[in-house]
């Protein structure tokens, strides 16, 4: 479940645009009751005293070095700004992928803390500004072509973390748990979910004056690239001319930079075949470039959470997603809550839409996002026991509901009243940042045992 091109598709074989528009209608929706699940949690990686300090280059690279001697059972990868992402084997239980990538990012902590280093969850870097790591031929085109629309796209590429849950697409059927209604709830409960979860209401040092800033980079990044398809026609048909008619990102070449073509869509290439025809792996990676908030890559990835604070932070999402979505009850009782939210869409693909724009903008403090936020999570409350949710877990979403939820905040109003606070020291920002400074108890990183106000009990 990386970010990485997929190898469902066979290499070095020009394609048509029938051709492509099967392809995609075949690869990206598969079909079955939803059994997998599985999870992405991107962070920061900053100076564990001081995370106003800039890490090198160099530094950085040897600590992933390091950590590419470690046996972990999620994959490993590098985001252009040096940002660290796990991603999550498909897990058959919640509390399996819970429990694997919570052994896994033990195992990355102690290799970090070893040269001063940790993560913080945040979904966007509130002290720097956009900084390449990584200098590879993909990025370079990435960043060329991203720079057309504004510096959006290198806030994107080097200074934003989420969390993102991976489910099945669903049944063929209709109903709660068929294709065609998860599609669709994933982007209306979206909103909601970028609402609860803001996360990411500074840059610069400065507020921005949205609560989820890391959503407003989507938004600004344009329709074309980081948009999602109408929600008119079915999934399939309308995916498949998305792909077909979003801009090429880049021709990637053997040797050399790659072409970064201005205005062109998959479909003219197919069309035209210069400069040379797209094959199938021209076609996987094409689909590689393109973020929408709903992603189908034969399950559906959402990927409009921001990164959470705290080492456990990121459970609450996935908890809340896989029981609103995977529980029949729950996924019919969400679409219910949902639904009067569409109208305020206005028809327009998410996330710019008004109703994605107010969920980044103002959070729950919108009485409407509020009201399903409430709703959305006591019923995923009632069914986290169903799906073989420990007590643990269903505590920390309980916790979290009362802590923000209920009274109509998100862990970006927390960050704001630090920064609000004149008294407090960079390293208070930062224990906020790590959730080292919340009340109440949080999970172990084995997704067991609880803390206790705040302090790790191990300790």
């Amino acid at each position: 479940m990386s970010d990485t091109p997929s190898d469902c598709t066979e290499p070095r074989t020009a394609v048509t645009e029938a051709e492509v528009e099967a392809l995609v209608r075949g690869i990206c929706f598969k079909t079955g009751p939803p059994r997998k699940l599985g999870v992405e949690v991107e962070w920061l990686v900053h100076e564990l005293r001081t995370p106003q300090l800039p890490v090198t280059p160099e530094r950085l690279a040897a600590a992933y070095a390091a950590l590419r001697t470690v046996p972990l059972r999620s994959a490993l990868t590098t985001e252009p700004g040096g940002q660290l992402e796990l991603s999550s084997p498909p897990a058959a239980s919640l509390m399996e992928c819970i429990g694997i990538v919570s052994a896994d990012l033990t195992a990355v902590r102690a290799v970090l803390a070893e040269d001063g280093l940790g993560l913080v969850g945040i979904g966007q870097d509130p002290w720097h500004t956009p900084r390449r790591f990584l200098r590879e031929p993909r990025y370079d085109a990435m960043e060329a072509c991203l720079d057309r629309t504004g510096p959006a796209g290198r806030a994107m590429m080097c200074t934003s973390a989420s969390v993102q849950v991976c489910l099945d697409a669903g049944h063929e059927e209709p109903g709660p748990l068929g294709l065609g209604r998860r599609w669709w709830l994933a982007h209306q409960l979206g909103a909601v979910l970028v609402a609860a979860f803001a996360n990411s209401p500074a840059a610069g040092h400065e507020p921005t004056g949205w609560l989820s800033s890391r959503q407003l980079l989507w938004m600004e990044i344009g329709a074309g690239r980081a948009g999602a398809p109408p929600l008119d026609v079915d999934p399939r048909t309308a995916w498949a001319r998305h792909v077909m008619d979003a801009p090429v990102m880049c021709v990637r070449r053997d040797g050399g930079p790659w072409d970064v073509p201005e205005g062109l869509t998959f479909r003219e290439w197919t069309r035209s075949g210069a400069p040379e025809p797209p094959t199938r792996e021209d076609l996987d990676y094409h689909i590689s470039t393109l973020f929408p908030p709903v992603r189908p890559r034969g399950h559906l990835e959402l990927r409009m959470i921001d990164a959470q604070p705290g080492d456990d932070g990121w459970i609450v999402p996935l908890a809340v997603t896989t029981a609103l979505f995977d529980d029949p009850e729950a996924a019919e009782t969400a679409y219910r809550i949902v639904k009067p939210l569409a109208e305020r869409s206005l028809s327009l693909p998410a996330p710019h839409n008004p109703l994605w724009t107010e969920a980044a903008h103002r959070g729950l403090n919108d009485p409407e996002l509020h009201e399903a936020a409430v709703a959305c999570f006591a019923v995923a409350l009632e069914a986290l026991p169903r799906l073989g949710a420990t007590t643990e877990v269903v505590d920390a979403v309980r916790e979290y509901r009362d802590r923000f939820v209920v009274p109509g905040r998100c862990p970006a109003d927390d960050l704001l009243d630090h920064m609000r606070d004149t008294d407090q020291s960079p390293r208070d920002t930062d224990r906020h940042l790590r959730g080292t400074d919340h009340s109440g108890p949080r999970l172990h990183a084995t997704g067991g045992t609880p803390t206790a106000h705040g302090k790790d009990i191990r300790t």
